[in-house]
């Protein structure tokens, strides 16, 4: 097989027909739980590591998204805590215990929703987050690959990962390795599960606001920042959740 951008699009239209095809359900479910969640007056807290922090920005803060979204993150203990900026390195993500301070410091209400996200749902932050927002009463939602997160041993002493947590799982369908384009000399190029990810998470989002909008609820949507009165806009709505969604710059 040859490299190059067709074979990409070629590929990557593979996975999204199968994302499609196989993940309406789930998705379809996840959106009840983000819309119940809305007109509970909660907050969605999304939360991965590494580049599964796109789909928390895809989720969280975004022209076309719900403004009752907040952004979790590993830096939250530097930015929002008192660790010193050297508390965290490559392998934090593996450190279950950082989870908890992550989650104390979102102040989560019961009402609150939570999105965790992660392709091998394994690391340790990310099945201890799971366990700690099912065992407060939250419901989850969980974006992984199915086909490498059964393939690997978790890094969590439970030895679980992310989907044995979930009340939904959205598979992002991606293959063991991300990758999708081999290479001559036996590895692969040209990774999916942000895009596939991105698509879910988008699908989700319309599903949710179709639900809102059937409840006679007008959903919080976010205009882009970029054009006349986005700020007006964006701001006289998350002025109802003042202290609850953080926006970094």
């Amino acid at each position: 097989m040859s490299i190059g951008q067709g074979e990409f699009v070629s590929a990557a239209r593979e996975v999204i027909d199968r994302l499609v095809t196989t993940q309406r359900e789930p998705i379809a479910a996840a959106a009840a739980l983000v819309a119940d969640c809305v007109l509970a007056d909660g907050v969605v807290q999304a939360f991965g590591t590494g580049h599964s922090q796109a789909l928390v920005m895809e989720i969280a803060g975004r022209a076309g998204g719900l403004i009752p979204t907040n952004r979790l993150s590993l830096r939250d203990i530097v930015t929002y805590g008192d660790a010193p900026p050297d508390a965290l390195d490559r392998h934090s993500e593996r450190d279950p215990a950082i989870a908890h301070r992550v989650y104390e410091l979102a102040e989560p209400r019961e009402s609150d929703l939570f999105v965790v996200a992660s392709n091998s749902g394994g690391n340790g932050s990310i099945v201890e987050m799971a366990s700690l927002v099912k065992e407060r009463g939250h419901r989850l939602i969980a974006f992984t690959s199915m086909e490498h997160a059964t393939a690997v041993d978790s890094r969590h002493p439970s030895g679980k990962h992310l989907h044995d947590y979930a009340d939904v799982v959205i598979d992002n369908c991606g293959p063991f390795g991300d990758t999708l384009l081999p290479m001559p000399d036996g590895g692969k190029v040209c990774a999916i599960s942000s895009i596939t990810s991105a698509f879910a998470a988008q699908m989700m989002v319309a599903d949710a606001c179709a639900r809102l909008l059937a409840a006679g609820h007008r959903p919080p949507v976010y205009l882009s920042a970029n054009i006349p009165g986005g700020d007006e806009h964006n701001n006289a709505l998350e002025d109802h959740y003042s202290g609850r969604v953080r926006r970094d710059p």
